[in-house]
């Protein structure tokens, strides 16, 4: 059982249980047969973090132990918002990584990476589905709980 499910099987509501687990399913189903995507989350110290690990993974990504090998980094910190650590990320991107070279650097407000709530845990995967598999899900929380960092 997967991450999400675990979550979305504790809510009460069936009605909204079920709601959920048809968006999840409709971003597991389509990125069935897509790559998985190598992933880095960051806190402003450049410290790996590993809290979202379920979630990324139900949303196609895989979790790096070294920024280096992530072909999308992800920058939160609980307490710090978008705008604030768009004055932080740039002193700490290294020019070597594959996502600076790519320009798949993002910012993701720490709100959204809540996970405890299953409608926002919800939410959180469709954030990420976006950020790993751009062009293939448009969920329209660009700008709102996440913004793409552009390196080049």
């Amino acid at each position: 059982m997967s991450f999400l499910n675990a979550v979305i099987n504790k809510v009460e509501d069936g009605e909204l249980r079920e709601r959920l687990q048809e968006r999840v399913d409709l971003v597991q189903h389509k990125i069935k047969f897509m790559d998985k995507v190598a992933v880095a989350c960051l806190d402003t110290d450049n410290v790996l973090l590993k809290d979202l690990e379920g979630l990324i993974n139900d949303a196609g990504g895989v979790l790096q132990d070294d920024a280096a090998m992530a072909r999308v980094v992800i920058y939160y910190e609980n307490g710090s918002s978008m705008l604030q650590l768009m004055g932080l990320v740039p002193a700490l991107l290294d020019a070597a990584w594959p996502s600076v070279e790519y320009s798949r650097v993002y910012l993701w407000d720490d709100q959204a990476s809540v996970a405890g709530n299953a409608a926002i845990a919800v939410d959180a995967l469709e954030d990420l589905a976006e950020m790993f598999y751009p062009g293939y899900f448009v969920f329209g929380n660009e700008g709102k709980t996440w913004i793409s960092f552009k390196t080049k």
